[in-house]
């Protein structure tokens, strides 16, 4: 089932790309794919993140409000005077947190991920509209902190080397290791998981620090790109990434996640934006169609790859 849906997302990302690239001169063009691998780098990252989340049966909604919260407390310690590497290991330490604190009442209190979720996904975003009181806060284009979200290296943009380390390492820890067994094993039936002597609750807790960890980083390198912070930054976010993730084969109900596949469902959402734009969609049709190509996209992986494997 893994490979069918990899495979299946596969071939419908290189058909959006072809669409696009006959619908318009300008997508297929290097400075155009490298501006899409530099855009979709925080949904990229945070995708790799949430693939933990949902093979677990679990799912994270306050990760675009996380994303927002960084990215503006980032901007504001920066003008205190903090320096750069300070605010950048702050920052990811207050995701973990985060992730941490969202995920004791998880794993430990028995309450709903998505009631938790839901209600951190308002908190935070409280938070981070309270520090900058609805605007934006500049940061000095002259820091080393815009590094991360404006430069290059090798001719790439750098947002898109982070994103290609995370997600390696995702990628070993998820397929390689026995806390990615252990992932997938709550997701398809915690209870013999954790009669087998492990400790489900305490995996399940670090699935989402390592969720609101990815989306701090993702609020760092986007606000290194802005050269601001924005308490607005991240609305709908959170869609964006469950969508990716799902799109690329993992299953909503746990027991089964792919990697590969959800770097292929991020790289399918950020394709057809980019496209749309490139266009001339109207903005406000563009979340209209972007959300009906991923609703069949995904209905058509269920019906023909779950009855291929049916039929067997």
């Amino acid at each position: 089932m893994e490979n069918g849906s990899t495979l299946s997302i596969a071939i419908f990302f290189v058909i959006v790309c072809l669409l696009f690239t006959f619908a318009t001169s300008v997508f297929l063009t290097v400075p155009n794919l490298l501006n899409v691998i530099r855009q979709s780098a925080p949904l990229l990252i945070v995708a790799g993140a949430m693939t933990f989340v949902i093979t677990t049966g679990g799912i994270d909604l306050s990760v675009g409000s996380v994303l927002a919260l960084v990215c503006a407390l980032s901007a504001a310690l920066l003008q205190w005077g903090l320096p750069w590497p300070l605010v950048i290991a702050a920052m990811l330490v207050l995701g973990g947190l985060l992730g941490a604190l969202q995920g004791f009442f998880v794993a430990y209190e028995g309450i709903p991920a998505f009631i938790v979720t839901l209600a951190g996904l308002s908190i935070i975003r409280g938070v981070a509209l309270l520090i900058t009181g609805g605007y934006s806060i500049p940061i000095s284009p002259d820091s080393p902190f815009v590094v991360l979200g404006r430069a290059w290296f090798l001719g790439v943009p750098i947002p898109a080397w982070i994103a290609l380390a995370t997600l390696l390492i995702a990628y070993l820890v998820f397929t390689q290791t026995r806390f990615g067994r252990y992932v997938t094993g709550i997701g398809a039936n915690a209870e013999a998981v954790r009669r087998a002597g492990v400790d489900t609750r305490r995996t399940t807790l670090m699935v989402y620090v390592l969720s609101s960890t990815a989306a701090a980083l993702a609020g760092i390198i986007l606000a290194g790109r802005l050269g601001s912070g924005s308490s607005n930054a991240g609305q709908g976010f959170e869609l964006e990434v469950i969508a990716a993730v799902v799109l690329g084969g993992t299953s909503l109900f746990g027991g089964r996640g792919t990697m590969i596949g959800s770097v292929l469902g991020a790289l399918t959402v950020a394709v057809i934006g980019n496209g749309l734009i490139l266009a001339h969609m109207s903005p406000f049709l563009t979340p209209i169609v972007t959300g009906t190509i991923i609703l069949v996209a995904i209905w058509l992986n269920f019906r023909l790859f779950r009855g291929a494997i049916r039929s067997r």
